[in-house]
C-alpha cells in the first residue's frame, strides 16, 4: 500500500494525469477564412484525434476567427495556458519571437523544396527559443505555399507598387515592399478582402488559394505570381501540457502531428497549382473557384529583385531585430540555413 502511494504520489508531481483522467486539449486553429488546408486537413485532424492516437484526451477546436483573438497574440495564449494546442501563424507571431522569421525572409523560399530544406535546417534552433521563452514545444511546420501579389490598380512588373498601399503580415516584407516604393500596411487576413473593396490599400500579398477562398479576385485585378514567402505555418503545445502525457503518448502524438504535417505539404502544392489556375481562368480548375484575373508575366528583373533580397535587404534587416532580444539569432541561422546559400 505504501508503494502504491508512493507511486500516485510520484505521477501527481510530475505532472501526469491521474488514472481514468480525460486530458481536455482546447485548440485554437487557423481562420476558417483561409480555405481548404484548415476545412479539409486541419479541423477534421482535430475532430477525430484522440479516436486516430487512441488517447484519453477530448478535443475542443475552435477556428481562430470565431474566438475574437489576434493571431499575433498566439504566443502569449499558448503560455498562459489559455489554449492547449494552437495552429501559429508564424509570420504574425514573429512580432513576439523575431527568431521565427528566420523560417520564411523573403527570397528564401521560392519554391516547396526550398521551403522544406529551411524547415529542416532552422526549425531545431525555433522550437528551443519557443520553450525557453513561451513554454511551447514546436509539433511541426508547414506551408500555405508561395505568396503572391494581388493588385487592384493595372501593374505590369514589381516596381509599379511604387506608391501603391500594399497589405503585408510581417516586418521582413515590410521592408522588402518599402525597398520598391510601395507603402506596406499590416493587415489581418481577414481585413484584407473589404480593405481591397474600399481602397484601404491598392494591393495585397497571399497565397494564391487563401485568397481564392477569401474572394480577393471579387476586389481585385491583376495578380503576379512571383513567390515572396512560403508562407510556413506551425503548431504548438504548451509545456505544461506535453509533460501531462507519458512517453509513450507523447510519441503518439509526434507520429500523429508529422502525418498531418507531410499531407499538408502535399496538399499545399496540389491547391496552389489548382489556385493558380483558377485565379486566371484557366483549366483544370477543380479544388477553386474560377475567376478572371489577367496574370502579369514574371520579369527577369523581378526575379532578381526577389532572389537578391536575401543577402541585400531581408536577411540584414531581421538580423538586427532578431539579435537584439536573441543574441546568437543570426549566427544560428547563418550556421544552418546560410550554410546553403553561401552566407
Amino acid at each position: 500500500m505504501r508503494q502504491l502511494f508512493a507511486a500516485l504520489s510520484l505521477g501527481l508531481l510530475l505532472g501526469s494525469p491521474a488514472i481514468g483522467e480525460t486530458v481536455e486539449l482546447k485548440v485554437l486553429g487557423q481562420p476558417g477564412s483561409t480555405g481548404l488546408i484548415q476545412k479539409n486537413k486541419e479541423q477534421p485532424f482535430f475532430e477525430t484525434f484522440a479516436a486516430d492516437t487512441g488517447l484519453d484526451v477530448t478535443v475542443n477546436f475552435q477556428p481562430l476567427d470565431a474566438t475574437g483573438i489576434k493571431d499575433t497574440e498566439e504566443l502569449r495564449i499558448l503560455k498562459s495556458g489559455l489554449f492547449n494546442i494552437i495552429s501559429l501563424r508564424m509570420s504574425q507571431v514573429s512580432r513576439d519571437e523575431p527568431t521565427i522569421l528566420g523560417l520564411d525572409l523573403v527570397g528564401l523560399n521560392p519554391t516547396y523544396d526550398a521551403g522544406k530544406k529551411t524547415m529542416a535546417d532552422f526549425s531545431e534552433i525555433v522550437d528551443k527559443r519557443l520553450q525557453e521563452k513561451f513554454n511551447t514545444k514546436l509539433l511541426g511546420i508547414w506551408p500555405f505555399g508561395p505568396q503572391v501579389l494581388f493588385c487592384k490598380p493595372e501593374i505590369s512588373k514589381l516596381t509599379d507598387l511604387k506608391g501603391y498601399k500594399v497589405r503585408v503580415y510581417d516586418q521582413n516584407l515590410a521592408k522588402f515592399v518599402e525597398s520598391v516604393g510601395g507603402i506596406p500596411v499590416p493587415l489581418s487576413f481577414s481585413e484584407v478582402q473589404q480593405s481591397l473593396a474600399r481602397g484601404v490599400v491598392d494591393c495585397a500579398i497571399t497565397g494564391p488559394s487563401s485568397a481564392n477562398s477569401a474572394a480577393w479576385p471579387e476586389v481585385t485585378t491583376h495578380v503576379l505570381p512571383l513567390a515572396f514567402q512560403i508562407a510556413l505555418n506551425g503548431y504548438g503545445i504548451n509545456l505544461d501540457t506535453w509533460n501531462k502525457f507519458t512517453p509513450e503518448d507523447q510519441a503518439k502524438i509526434e507520429a500523429a502531428f508529422d502525418t498531418l504535417v507531410s499531407d499538408i505539404w502535399a496538399y499545399s502544392e496540389e491547391l496552389f497549382d489548382d489556385a493558380m489556375r483558377c485565379n486566371v481562368g484557366k483549366t483544370p480548375c477543380e479544388l477553386n473557384k474560377p475567376y478572371d484575373l489577367v496574370e502579369v508575366p514574371i520579369s527577369e528583373e523581378d526575379l532578381k529583385i526577389v532572389e537578391s533580397a536575401v543577402k541585400e535587404l531581408s536577411f540584414p534587416a531581421w538580423a538586427e531585430v532578431c539579435d537584439a532580444t536573441n543574441p546568437s539569432c543570426s549566427a544560428d541561422w547563418k550556421a544552418t540555413v546560410g550554410t546553403r546559400l553561401g552566407m
